[in-house]
């Protein structure tokens, strides 16, 4: 079709000067020549249309008029031209009051001398606010669709069936049949509601003008969707320029200096609508997406991918994917940790363990801090022992080699499900372009300039000693945000050591009687107030570092960002955990012998039951908080901040008529997507995906919470892109980048955690040492239950009273459990008594535990790192039935295109003998 075909809703003034621009390819307009053309005035405001405020109860009586064509209920869903027939493409929005007049000038000049199409309208709101409507044409959006190497359909697939024998295929007729009693898998879409997605069923090539005839088109208008239309657009006006010099291009620049207030795609309309999708179908793909996958009613069924794919773009449907697929996995995880916890509550009545522990009445333990702290029975902690067997019991063991199992499987079968997503989503042959140099780093560098290896054209450098020196001053900083971590840690250990004292002389007795629980909670507690108020400074420096490093590209920008931000927020989430699994207990001396701080404070001892307790309060605490908070901040701040903008706008309006806006001002009063893209998405499940698996031997209903959360994470996550934020532009990407490699740093790194969390916090080694060693089955190979008869017994040392330092003696002298002073108490540690040669010194089961911990460790590790990489090696990256497709279809499509070039010669030999003009020596 040519280009006068479509209608042209631009000044009539112009309109003759752009088509004769239009038809010459390629054209750059000359700055010193764009005087001489009859251009609009300042700004084009003679395109610019002042926006019409309505109400429905107008529109609704233009519709009952009846008579309505399709331009004119175009002109009413805010979609189109004010002709009906242009579709906005994208939405670029300024003020008149901006300054940079000129600027925006010989920008939009330049947009239509590359052929798109142009209109202006006002905002109901605020007549300052304009927006720039652009449309482009069928010739635009071919000649660059070509450029970009934008696959479309050709030829629908044929399927290949193998061979299958008689036996095989009346086997199959039977399962088929019994199949046809079963119920429907509920969580499978209905495919009535589902629009036929056509590419995914078609081959694809690049389009190419030249053979145009190869590929499907029905109309010209829909061959290009939405998104891919947007997306061109989007390439164009990232190559225009807007000013003289050799860096003054680009729609990002006029972004970033406040030429333009914002540039987003239009959302295909309303994702309401007053009739059921069910009877009248759907309106457009926004409200289908909304019912199919952002409604809570469908919670537990599939995602739509194709279809997220086709509205957002392969980058955002890539994360829901990946999402998808982690929580899919799991599913398994879960279920083992249950059945982990399950089978402590079964056994607890069968621990030797907790029914010593709950009736050693006549066991007197020191108490656990200075002078205020009493002495306590060990019977006192029954309840403490029976939870901690619930998380540390005899499947715990195998719950942790099952979960760094997991963790592989996860990856591995992840590699594999993107291969699939990228056979289907046609990005396997797809290389990214080479990306443009950063406006920052031209700006510092263009003094300095060598060739692209790559397009051979000359570009800014940064000498090598310029960017070391960078790089070491960005580690410095690093390193000095960590040491913040650690001095924040070093305060919440402060604390702690201080009020177990505060609450053991508390007034209340249940405050009194739990004090190392009520230390343990409200240090959990204001460690999470202390790690969100950091995240928001780490984020901070993470920018200032960043762009102190002066990276090159985008993307470097990115990952360089990202790594940065991950780090920091890790060690900030982490480093607490780490404190009480491998440090908390284990450095704080004896009765008599306390180490202390600054020579001060006395170190926290864990609890009679074990430091593990206090492990499994931090992680469920923090995890549950953390998740709760992020929701909030996903969900709960855009619609409040979107409920703020309704409010304003009622205020000013008044609330006698519903407003009816079109769609470029309801888009524009959203939130815009996050300035990182979907890095706060990942780092949220990637954070999760570490406490899922470093610490999940401690903490076995983690990979459970993580379930829950995902589940309601999905569909919060489309909520929020389907109705909050503004449609971002549909990207490109193969795989989920570099959050891939950090996931495998995550699964080694919790191999090493476990191993450590189940040889030192838990009591499994020195139960185990007892058993084989020290108990009443000593030298007879066995473990059982029977085995541990006196474990908690053998597990305590006897220390006198007597020997208390000045500062640790307590107030009270234990009377008040025999009528007479104490003489003796008893502490977990395996030390001799007050009476040997070397009084409180080690004892020889002390070395058997420790030299039993660290063989477990070391044989845990390469174990389980065994595995990982056999399962590694013996799951293939591209499955076998793909391979084989991939291969099929690219002979398939040589044969196709042979074929049609072949149809297309025989038709024209067919028209030329027809007209007399047929040769003898035409081929073929």
């Amino acid at each position: 079709s040519k280009l006068s075909s479509f209608p042209c809703s631009i000044l009539n003034s112009t309109c003759n000067v752009f088509t004769l621009v239009l038809v010459a390819k390629d054209v750059n307009i000359l700055f010193d020549e764009l005087e001489a053309v009859n251009s609009p005035c300042k700004d084009d405001d003679s395109l610019l249309h002042p926006g019409n405020l309505t109400s429905t109860s107008d529109d609704a009586s233009r519709l009952e008029a009846g008579g309505e064509t399709v331009p004119e209920r175009n002109k009413l869903n805010g979609l189109y031209f004010r002709d009906g027939k242009c579709r906005i493409d994208y939405i670029l929005v300024y003020r008149k009051s901006n300054p940079q007049t000129e600027k925006r000038e010989v920008f939009e000049r330049n947009i239509r001398a590359e052929g798109l199409q142009m209109e202006k309208e006002s905002s109901l709101i605020n007549s300052d606010i304009i927006f720039v409507k652009l449309h482009a044409p069928w010739e635009v959006l071919g000649r660059y669709a070509e450029q970009m190497n934008v696959r479309m359909p050709f030829r629908r697939k044929i399927y290949y069936l193998p061979r299958r024998y008689k036996f095989m295929s009346r086997i199959d007729k039977q399962i088929s049949r019994f199949r046809r009693w079963l119920p429907k898998k509920p969580m499978r879409l209905d495919k009535e509601t589902l629009p036929d997605l056509e590419e995914n069923d078609c081959y694809t090539a690049p389009f190419s003008q030249q053979r145009i005839h190869h590929f499907i088109i029905h109309n010209k208008d829909t061959f290009f969707n939405n998104a891919t239309r947007s997306r061109i657009v989007h390439h164009i006006l990232q190559r225009i320029k807007y000013e003289e010099g050799k860096n003054k291009i680009g729609l990002n620049r006029l972004l970033t200096n406040g030429s333009y207030e914002a540039a987003f795609p239009l959302h295909e309309g309303s994702y309401r609508s007053k009739n059921s999708i069910r009877t009248h179908g759907a309106e457009n793909h926004r409200h289908l997406l909304y019912e199919c996958w952002a409604s809570w009613g469908v919670w537990y069924k599939y995602q739509p991918l194709d279809l997220v794919r086709r509205y957002f773009g392969e980058k955002i449907g890539l994360y829901f994917a990946w999402l998808g697929w982690y929580t899919g996995m799991l599913f398994p995880a879960a279920f083992i940790g249950l059945f982990v916890f399950l089978y402590g509550v079964v056994t607890l009545d069968h621990c030797q363990v907790s029914k010593e522990v709950c009736q050693a009445t006549d066991i007197i333990m020191c108490p656990v801090c200075d002078k205020y702290c009493p002495f306590m029975r060990l019977s006192d902690s029954c309840v403490y022992a029976k939870v901690t067997h619930l998380f540390d019991n005899g499947a715990t063991v195998f719950f942790a080699v099952f979960m760094a199992v997991w963790a592989t499987v996860f990856l591995e079968f992840w590699k594999r499900r993107r291969a699939v997503i990228a056979y289907d989503w046609d990005l396997i042959d797809w290389e990214e372009e080479e990306e443009e140099i950063r406006p920052q780093f031209e700006a510092k560098y263009s003094k300095k300039e060598r060739m692209n290896p790559i397009s051979g054209k000359p570009e800014p450098y940064q000498a090598f000693a310029d960017k070391c020196s960078r790089l070491i001053v960005s580690a410095s900083g690093i390193f000095f945000m960590i040491c913040v971590v650690i001095a924040a840690v070093f305060g919440i250990v402060i604390y702690r050591v201080v009020t177990v004292s505060t609450f053991a002389a508390f007034k209340w007795a249940l405050i009194r009687n739990n004090s190392q629980v009520a230390t343990t909670g409200t240090a959990v507690c204001i460690n999470f107030c202390i790690i969100m108020l950091l995240n928001v400074l780490y984020e901070k420096v993470a920018l200032l570092l960043t762009n102190l490093e002066q990276p090159r590209t985008e993307s470097e920008w990115e990952n360089s960002f990202t790594l940065k931000m991950f780090l920091f927020q890790f060690v900030n989430l982490n480093s607490s955990t780490f404190y009480i699994a491998f440090f908390l207990g284990r450095f704080t001396g004896h009765p008599g012998a306390y180490l202390r701080l600054i020579n001060r404070w006395r170190l926290e001892e864990c609890h009679p039951s074990g430091c593990l307790i206090d492990l499994c309060m931090q992680m469920g605490i923090i995890m549950v908080l953390k998740q709760t908070w992020n929701n909030f901040m996903e969900l709960g701040y855009p619609l409040i901040q979107n409920w703020w903008t309704r409010r304003k706008v009622r205020q000013e309006h008044g609330s006698e008529r519903k407003i009816r806006f079109p769609q470029w001002e309801k888009d524009y009063n959203l939130q815009p997507m996050n300035a990182y893209g979907l890095f706060d998405e990942y780092l949220e499940m990637i954070l999760q995906f570490g406490f899922t698996t470093i610490f999940v031997a401690a903490f076995p209903l983690a990979p459970l919470l993580a379930l829950l959360n995902n589940i309601i994470e999905i569909r919060l996550d489309a909520y929020k892109f389907v109705t909050q934020w503004r449609r971002p532009l549909a990207s490109r990407a193969k795989d989920i980048g570099i959050w891939y490699g950090i996931l495998e740093g995550i699964g080694i790194l919790s191999v090493i955690t476990n191993a450590f969390v189940i040889a030192i916090t838990s009591d499994f080694i020195p139960r185990l040492v007892y058993a084989y060693k020290y108990g009443p089955c000593a030298g007879q190979g066995e473990a059982g239950q029977k085995c541990m008869v006196g474990y908690v017994n053998a597990s305590l040392s006897v220390f006198r009273i007597s020997d208390f330092e000045n500062r640790s003696e307590p107030e009270s002298d234990g009377s008040e459990f025999s009528g007479t002073p104490l003489k003796y108490c008893r502490y977990r540690d395996y030390r001799d008594s007050p009476h040997s040669l070397v009084p409180y010194g080690y004892t020889l089961q002390f070395w058997h535990v420790l030299a039993a911990r660290l063989a477990f460790i070391i044989v845990f590790e390469h174990l389980v790192f065994c595995i990982k990489h056999l399962i590694s090696y013996l799951i293939p990256d591209l499955p076998k039935d793909l391979r084989d497709r991939m291969r099929r279809e690219k002979y398939l499509i040589q044969e196709m295109m042979y074929e049609a070039e072949l149809e297309r010669l025989q038709k024209e030999r067919k028209e030329r003998k027809k007209n007399g003009k047929a040769h003898h020596n035409e081929w073929p």
